[in-house]
């Protein structure tokens, strides 16, 4: 298959997506047990196959290899390594038309995109890799914005249910699982993040070895949060399911009021202490 021109094709121009986004204002709303929803057949169907075709396998390029009790899975933010069209996707869902999209389908107005994909980008879970329930990192640990929405968008071919990997939606309580998500190709995610919105895979993945769980995880910010979702800022909060141990070891805590400069320097120790794992395994 060619690859598709997008020099210039705008594909958040279409007025598809007006429409989509009047459709999808009030089924956000609805969502539980936290706001959300998915589109399916997201982006035109030669986009979506030329990601499909171009995401990178496990040994193409050097990814970030997350490799503990509550997340298997390799991610890369190193958007040089993306497929041409992947890369040129990247820019459009920076830009200011799929922040407008954003805005209507949500509610919240000034998104702000975050083209360095902190925590974001390419996301591929093998066989066996799982992400445990979690509450995000609720700012951005170098420009401190409050981030507010997570978009997913899937490319995973002939996947079948019995593999796992639907996204789970947890109450905040961690009692019960409100929703699943399938990330089969071409649909795309939404959901506001909150220190307890609850959410992962948690089961290991049963798929056939050699596939992968992909995607492209892109978060998105606003200056300033409502007073009920105010929280100091944190890391991942990660939750046990019940009758669930990780590793041995009570993960969940409680969301510490943070100094800015104690968050950055938390941030930065984790990514080298990765870092110098990766080198080592290498």
């Amino acid at each position: 298959m060619s690859r598709p021109d997008l020099s210039n094709r705008f594909v958040f121009d279409d007025p598809r997506y007006e429409q989509l986004a009047i459709e999808g204002e009030a089924q956000y709303k609805l969502g539980t047990p936290f706001n959300h929803m998915a589109f399916d057949n997201f982006l035109p169907e030669d986009i979506a196959e030329a990601m499909w075709q171009e995401f990178p396998k496990a040994q193409d390029i050097e990814w970030h290899n997350y490799n503990r009790p509550a997340e298997r899975k390799l991610v890369c933010v190193d958007e040089t390594k993306f497929g041409p069209v992947t890369r040129q996707m990247l820019y459009q869902f920076n830009s200011a038309p799929f922040l407008r999209f954003l805005e209507k389908v949500t509610g919240l107005d000034n998104m702000i995109s975050d083209p360095s994909m902190r925590g974001g980008g390419l996301h591929q879970t093998p066989r066996g890799g799982l992400l445990k329930l979690h509450a995000d990192f609720n700012k951005h640990d170098q420009n401190f914005l409050d981030r507010r929405i997570n978009v997913i968008f899937y490319m995973n071919k002939n996947w079948k249910e019995e593999y796992g990997g639907s996204l789970e939606l947890w109450d905040r309580e961690v009692t019960y699982c409100g929703a699943k998500i399938l990330p089969v190709f071409n649909r795309l995610a939404i959901f506001s993040p909150t220190s307890n919105t609850f959410h992962g895979h948690p089961g290991p993945l049963t798929c056939p070895e050699g596939d992968s769980r992909k995607s492209l995880a892109l978060f998105y910010y606003t200056n300033g949060r409502p007073d009920e979702e105010k929280n100091g800022a944190h890391t991942t909060i990660f939750a046990e399911r019940p009758n669930e141990r990780i590793g041995g070891l009570r993960w969940r805590v409680s969301q510490d009021y943070m100094p800015p400069v104690l968050f950055r320097a938390m941030r930065r120790f984790r990514e080298r202490h990765l870092a110098g794992t990766i080198q080592k395994r290498g």
